[in-house]
């Protein structure tokens, strides 16, 4: 843990009005000096030394690709106090600098899509390029409309947020989580759909008959599973012959600093591991592979499974 004298020498740095500038612009995005000088309108010289600084104070880390050297904020690396401070000052700016700053960003990021594969360029276009009505809420809320869902289990839901997009097109949807807490916000937000209900469980040992749900969802429940082998057995058991698990977890990683923030047991799983955690328990395995990569440093990458129990 940082001294005082390193925490306040953090804080300083935030004095200056180029170096907050460089710090918004890569909370949003990784870049690179050529971009931070394109986007910041400064002298490559100035973008390199303020970056230096930041770098040397633990606010900004780097990674090499090839020749060229990409920075963004080290949100993962940075003690919690200082992340809070952090946080605070950066949702309170309003600046015509900062806003022009983000304008120049956007026409760096929509420059990159050139660049990318196919169904990377849609991603960025979308994500980046604000058209009314268009996001991934809204693509997401759309394409909804295709699934049909039975009786469906969210484990390790949380408050609810994924039962609340499945509602309209499931029979009931049942949201586990060992948090009560938790349990009782998502019962306060989701109260007005009568399909949704919550119960406190542990998901490893979870409270329902065999063959009790159509489809479940694990969406990142892997990460938090101190047993995963358990927990993939418990899934096989209350999912009905012919029904279907669906879930995204990290693929294997050595970020533990971020494992312990974000209170994961498992430092993700390889693909190849995790397919053999389910066929063991009984499901015939559809996909389990790496599907993206975070931009975002560390750059986790996810990896998304789809299971079936044999009918």
């Amino acid at each position: 843990m940082p001294d005082l004298t390193t925490s306040l020498d953090r804080c300083r740095l935030l004095a200056d009005g180029t170096r907050l500038r460089l710090l918004a612009l890569l909370d949003q995005e990784e870049l690179t000096v050529a971009e931070l000088t394109r986007i910041t309108e400064l002298a490559q010289s100035t973008v390199s030394t303020h970056l230096g600084r930041l770098r040397e104070a633990g606010w900004v880390q780097d990674r090499r690709e090839g020749s060229s050297a990409w920075y963004s904020l080290a949100e993962n690396e940075l003690p919690l106090q200082v992340r809070a401070l952090w946080s605070a000052l950066g949702e309170g700016l309003e600046d015509p600098v900062l806003e022009a700053d983000t304008r120049r960003l956007a026409e760096v990021q929509a420059a990159r899509i050139g660049d990318e594969p196919w169904p990377d360029s849609v991603a960025l276009a979308m994500s980046r390029t604000w058209f009314p009505g268009r996001s991934w809420e809204a693509l997401t809320r759309g394409l909804l409309g295709f699934v049909q869902l039975g009786d469906v289990l969210d484990v390790a839901s949380g408050v609810g947020a994924v039962a609340e997009l499945i509602a309209p097109m499931a029979r009931s949807v049942t949201c586990v989580d060992r948090n009560a807490r938790v349990i009782s916000r998502g019962q306060a937000r989701l109260s007005h759909l009568p399909q949704v209900r919550f119960v406190q469980a542990d998901m490893q040992e979870l409270p329902f008959p065999e063959g009790h749900f159509d489809q479940a969802i694990a969406m990142s429940a892997l990460c938090f599973s101190v047993h995963p082998e358990g927990l993939v057995q418990e899934l096989f058991r209350v999912i009905r012959p012919g029904g279907t698990l669906v879930g995204i977890t990290l693929n294997r990683h050595t970020h533990k600093r971020a494992a312990e923030r974000f209170r994961h047991p498992q430092l993700g799983y390889e693909p190849d591991q995790l397919q053999a955690l389910l066929e063991n328990a009984g499901f015939q395995v559809q996909t389990c592979a790496p599907t993206s990569r975070e931009r975002r440093s560390p750059h986790f990458e996810v990896i998304t499974l789809i299971a079936r129990r044999p009918a």
